[in-house]
C-alpha cells in the first residue's frame, strides 16, 4: 500500500514545480503543527497555574490550537500537485497570520505570551517570498496585532485586562508593528544573500567538478603511462594506460612504491630533482605478464601552487615498437655499408682464388704420383679452397643480390618445390610438413623467394640435430595501415595491409634470448661452421620486397619459428 500510494504521489505531481518552494511550504506546515503543540503545552500550564485568561478566551485558545492542526492537515496533501504554489503559499500565510492573532487575541491581548508568533510568521514569509512580498507580509501582520490590541481596547470579546491609555496602546502597536516590518525585511535581505552565496557556491562547485571531470579524462585519454607519488615514493595516482602497460590495476597500484612497479624510476626521478628541469631516460621493462618492453620514461618534480616540490611525477611510453625499428634502421645500415665492402673485397679475393685453385689442381697431379702425405696435404688444401670459394658465393650474393623482378607467385608451388629440394639431403630423423592456403600469391621474384625458402629450411634443420619436425605454413594475413586510423573517406578495407606471410618452426635447439635481436646480422651465428650469411641474405632480400621477417622463440612443442611477410597478389599466376 505504501508503495503504491507513493507511486501514485509522484505521478500526481505537476511538471516543473518549484521545489524549493515545496520544500520550504513543508518546512512551514511542519513548524505550525510543533509551534500548536508548544502553544497548547504552554495555554495548558497557563491554566493550569490559573493564568488571568477568561473562560470564554481559554474557550477560543482551544479552538484556534484544533483549527491550527486542522489546517495543516487540510493543506498537506496540496504540496506538490497545486498549480499555483505561490498564491498557496500566501494562503498559507494569511492562515498562519489568522490564526497567530487568534491565539493572542485569546490568550490576553496585548499580554499574551504567543506575541512573539508574529515574529516566526514574518521570517517565514520573507523565506517564501521577495522582499517587497515579505514586507507586505510583515505590514500584515502588524495591521493583524493591531486589530487584536483595537478589539481587547474595546472589549468586543470578554477579557481580563481592561483598556489602557491609547497613546500607550498606539505606541505599543507602532513597536510592535514596526519590528515586525524590520524583522521581514533584514530576514528577506539575509534570505536573499544567502541564496547568491548559495548559487555561487553551487557555480563554483559545478566548475570544480567539471575541473575534475575534465582533468580525470584528459588523464585517462593520455596514451602515455601517468603516475603521481609522494615524496617517500608511494604512489598517489595511475592511470588506465599506465595499468595496460603495466598490466597491473590501479587499486593494487596505489600505495605501492613506484620503484616496485618500475624499476629505475626512482633514479630517474632524483636526477630530475637535482635538476629541476626534469629527466628522461630509456629503460628495459618486463610487466607482469612477462612480456619484455622497452619503456621511455620522463621523470618531474610535482610541486604545489607555492612552487614548493611535494612528490613526483612519472609519464611512461612503451617504445619497444620504435627500439626495434631503430635496430632494424642500424641493422640495413651495417648491411649497407657491409654491401659496398663485400663487393670489392670478394671480387678481389676472386680472382686470386681461382688462380690458386688451379695451382693447386696441378700440383695434386704431381702429389698423386708421390703419393703418402703430400698427397693429403693437397686435399686439405683443395677442400679448404672450395670451402673459402662457397664463402665468398654467399658473401657476394649477400651483399650484391640480383635486382628483384617481382610477380605474382602461388606460395603453395615454390612450397612444394623447396619440399622436392629438400628430400634428397633431408637427414632422416628430421621429417618436413607443408601447408598453404588455397590459390594464396606473394608479389615476388619467383628465383629469390625459393631462396629464402631454401635458407629457412637448411637452418632450421641444422637446428635439429637430434631430428624433429619442421612445418611450413602459408597463410594471408593483415595488419592496420598507420595512416588509416586518420583517414574518414577510405573503407575498412583499404586502411588494411594484406599480407602473405609464410612461417617456418622447427623442433630444435632453440635461439638463446640474449642473441635473438641479433641473428640477421651478417657473419653471426651459433653454428660450428656456419658462415653467418644465411639469415642476413634472408633479412636483405625480404627488405628489398618491402616485406618484414622476425624470428620468435616458443615454448612447448616449438622452439622456434620465423615469420616472412610478403605484399599479397590479387591472384596467383
Amino acid at each position: 500500500m505504501t508503495s503504491a500510494s507513493g507511486r501514485a504521489s509522484g505521478a500526481n505531481r505537476l511538471p516543473g514545480r518549484d521545489e524549493r518552494l515545496e520544500r520550504h511550504l513543508v518546512i512551514l506546515m511542519a513548524s505550525r503543527l510543533g509551534l500548536s503543540v508548544v502553544s497548547l503545552a504552554i495555554g495548558l500550564g497557563l491554566d493550569a497555574l490559573g493564568g488571568n485568561v477568561t473562560v470564554s478566551e481559554w474557550k477560543g485558545f482551544y479552538v484556534t490550537v484544533v483549527v491550527s492542526f486542522v489546517a495543516t492537515l487540510i493543506y498537506r496533501p496540496f504540496v506538490g500537485r497545486i498549480e499555483r504554489p505561490r498564491l498557496f503559499a500566501a494562503v498559507n500565510i494569511a492562515t498562519d497570520i489568522v490564526l497567530v492573532s487568534a491565539l493572542v487575541l485569546f490568550s490576553g491581548g496585548r499580554d499574551s505570551v504567543f506575541t512573539f508568533l508574529y515574529v516566526v510568521v514574518a521570517i517565514y514569509a520573507a523565506m517564501l517570498f521577495h522582499r517587497h512580498a515579505a514586507l507586505a507580509c510583515g505590514g500584515l501582520a502588524g495591521l493583524a496585532y493591531g486589530a487584536v490590541l483595537l478589539a481587547g481596547q474595546l472589549n468586543l470579546i470578554e477579557t481580563a485586562s481592561g483598556p489602557i491609555n491609547p497613546v500607550v496602546l498606539g505606541t505599543l502597536w507602532i513597536v510592535h508593528a514596526g519590528a515586525l516590518i524590520l524583522v521581514s525585511a533584514l530576514t528577506s535581505f539575509l534570505v536573499a544573500e544567502f541564496e547568491q552565496t548559495a548559487q555561487a557556491l553551487d557555480e563554483r562547485t559545478s566548475d570544480l567538478e567539471n575541473l575534475q571531470t575534465l582533468h580525470q579524462r584528459t588523464v585517462e585519454s593520455l596514451m602515455s603511462g601517468l603516475l603521481t607519488a609522494e615524496p617517500s615514493g608511494r604512489v598517489t595516482s595511475f592511470n588506465r594506460e599506465a595499468e595496460r602497460i603495466c598490466v597491473l590495476p590501479r587499486a593494487l597500484a596505489i600505495g605501492m612504491d613506484m620503484e616496485a612497479i618500475l624499476p629505475g624510476v626512482r633514479e630517474i626521478a632524483e636526477v630530475a630533482g637535482e635538476s629541476n628541469q626534469g629527466a628522461r631516460a630509456r629503460m628495459p621493462y618486463r610487466n607482469r605478464d612477462g612480456e619484455d618492453l622497452y619503456l621511455g620514461v620522463g621523470a618531474y618534480v610535482l610541486r604545489d601552487l607555492e612552487g614548493a616540490a611535494t612528490g613526483h611525477v612519472a609519464i611512461f611510453q612503451d617504445v619497444s615498437e620504435v627500439v626495434r625499428m631503430e635496430r632494424e634502421l642500424a641493422r640495413s645500415e651495417r648491411l649497407a655499408a657491409v654491401g659496398q665492402l663485400a663487393a670489392s673485397i670478394a671480387h678481389e679475393i676472386r680472382n686470386p682464388l681461382a688462380a690458386i685453385s688451379g695451382a693447386i689442381q696441378v700440383m695434386g697431379d704431381f702429389a698423386e704420383r708421390a703419393g703418402g702425405e703430400s698427397e693429403k696435404l693437397m686435399a686439405i688444401v683443395e677442400r679448404e679452397v672450395d670451402r673459402l670459394n662457397h664463402l665468398i658465393t654467399d658473401f657476394l650474393q649477400f651483399a650484391r643480390p640480383g635486382a628483384a623482378k617481382p610477380e605474382s607467385v602461388d606460395v603453395a608451388e615454390i612450397l612444394v618445390e623447396v619440399a622436392e629440394m629438400f628430400e634428397p639431403i633431408r637427414p632422416a630423423e628430421v621429417r618436413l610438413e607443408a601447408e598453404a592456403e588455397a590459390g594464396l600469391a606473394a608479389c615476388a621474384d619467383p628465383g629469390q623467394l625459393r631462396q629464402v625458402l631454401w635458407n629457412l629450411v637448411l637452418n632450421a634443420a641444422q637446428a635439429m640435430p637430434e631430428g624433429g619436425l619442421l612445418h611450413i605454413a602459408a597463410r594471408s594475413a593483415w595488419d592496420s595501415d598507420p595512416q588509416g586510423e586518420n583517414s574518414t573517406s577510405r573503407s575498412v578495407a583499404e586502411e588494411r595491409v594484406f599480407w602473405a606471410e609464410i612461417s617456418v618452426r622447427d623442433q630444435g635447439v632453440g635461439i638463446p634470448e640474449e642473441v635473438v635481436d641479433r641473428v640477421f646480422d651478417p657473419f653471426f651465428t651459433t653454428k660450428r661452421g656456419g658462415s653467418g650469411l644465411g639469415l642476413a641474405t634472408v633479412h636483405r632480400i625480404v627488405e628489398d620486397h618491402g616485406g618484414t621477417v622476425r624470428i620468435e622463440r616458443l615454448e612447448g612443442e616449438w622452439s622456434t619459428a620465423v615469420r616472412v611477410r610478403l605484399p599479397r597478389a590479387e591472384v596467383a599466376a
